[in-house]
């Protein structure tokens, strides 16, 4: 698979992180890395998200509107692919800057 490819399948869930992860490592380019960081910082935010929603809905069951926030991270997400089949190395909005310089074990 073209780096391109892997970039795009990188937002693609946490399987799809791994294998684009793995099969990348030896040939990554500056587009593949970019967008693993940008994928990976998405993840865990999602994932942050997701469990403080839970606990809020659960503690006070009428604020179970608040759920339809996660529409934000689907748009991230699509914002992610779009910018890697684009071949754009530009940040996600709201978070994207975050996660630029992090996780250094991509590198």
């Amino acid at each position: 698979m073209t780096n391109k490819t892997l970039s795009m399948i990188s937002y693609i869930t946490l399987i799809g992180w791994l294998i684009s992860f793995i099969s990348g490592k030896e040939n990554a380019d500056s587009l593949l890395k970019y967008h693993l960081k940008q994928s990976f910082g998405l993840i865990i935010t999602a994932i942050v998200f997701n469990v403080v929603i839970g606990i809020i809905v659960f503690i006070i069951p009428s604020l179970s509107i608040l759920s339809y926030l996660g529409l934000i991270i689907l748009a991230l997400l699509i914002t992610g692919i779009i910018n890697a089949a684009n071949e754009v190395q530009k940040p996600l909005p709201i978070i994207g800057k975050l996660f630029e310089d992090k996780f250094s074990f991509i590198d």
